[in-house]
């Protein structure tokens, strides 16, 4: 890890961040954003190349310069900035998601023998204690799937128990993460429907299916899919069902639980609530762990789900 203070380390470090920020440089203006004249700028190209990066220049009033992929991995340089968030990134990782832990674990081991001392003590600083692991997916399912979803290619697989039948097929468009679980979104060829499948759930098949034409998502972006799902909404980001009551409890001592609820504090000891859930017994019953008198229940369909989810109770006491 080289120190990134001014003088050519730092100026070729400043000269690779802007090269990677964007397609390509004229050289004029390369030379501007380094105070520096075009001349020492084509040296510190020269000397990127000597380090294995592939910088390619062309000619003209167009021309400029550009960095190119190549076919082996030169030293990396960061500056204090990127690698303070890398290292924080990598423990994270190496914390929290049992999938990538113990590649993340050996790489911030790596990247922390080259920090240099002061930034080795910010990054040691950060502590950081999982209480939400999620299930172990395997790394090369994670990379599976992503190329899948970027060729555009049918997955096919099996899940959850089901094993030796015929294969699920979905055009999978998305891969995110929730909760501490890896979740693949797409159009299930089979239930002519968007689903979402826990990773963890799937064995994949290979060869993947026949490349696909992406279909738009049935909302404005895959977060509100995802959190619509989750609620048992095929739309919009909102709970199906919503209702009100009036709990004889004080607000103070209901609003730490209602979650994305609402609580208005009437002021005689008593509070009214606004929750939303999947069903209405649910919402029932989400009313009934406040452990406090109902009044004034509404609408009327989640008056008849509480007579309902009582009646249930009151059997299975029986």
């Amino acid at each position: 890890m080289s120190d990134t203070s001014a003088g050519p380390t730092g100026r070729l470090l400043a000269l690779l961040s802007l090269l990677q920020a964007r397609r390509q440089w004229p050289g004029a203006v390369l030379a501007e954003r380094l105070e520096v004249t075009e001349r020492t700028v084509r040296r510190d190209v020269d000397r990127l190349r000597a380090l294995g990066y592939r910088v390619a220049a062309a000619k003209g009033p167009d021309g400029g310069y550009r960095l190119e992929p190549g076919s082996e991995l030169p030293p990396l340089l960061f500056d204090e900035e990127q690698a303070v968030a890398l290292a924080v990134a990598l423990r994270l990782a190496a914390d929290l998601d049992d999938g990538v832990a113990a590649g993340a674990a050996r790489a911030l081991a790596t990247v922390r023998q080259v920090l240099p001392s002061r930034v080795r003590h910010r990054v040691d600083a950060v502590e950081v204690t999982g209480l939400d692991r999620g299930p172990h997916v395997d790394p090369a399912a994670l990379v599976a799937v992503s190329e899948a979803i970027r060729r555009c290619e049918v997955l096919r697989f099996d899940y959850g128990d089901v094993a030796d039948g015929p294969a699920r097929r979905t055009e999978a468009r998305h891969l995110v993460r929730r909760h501490s679980r890896w979740y693949v979104v797409g159009w299930d060829l089979d239930r002519d429907d968007w689903r979402t499948y826990r990773l963890d759930r799937m064995r994949l098949r290979t060869p993947h299916g026949p490349r696909f034409t992406p279909r738009a998502l049935p909302t404005p972006d895959v977060a509100t899919f995802v959190a619509a799902r989750f609620k048992g909404s095929t739309g919009e980001d909102a709970w199906p069902c919503r209702g009100s009551a009036v709990l004889r409890s004080p607000a103070h001592a209901v609003a730490p639980f209602v979650g994305d609820g609402e609580v208005e504090d009437l002021a005689d000891g008593t509070c009214r609530i606004s929750l939303g859930a999947w069903s209405w017994p649910a919402l029932a019953a989400a009313l009934a762990r406040f452990d406090a008198d109902l009044e004034q229940v509404a609408p009327a369909e989640l008056a008849a789900a509480c007579r309902l989810v009582g009646a249930r109770l009151g059997a299975a006491g029986s």
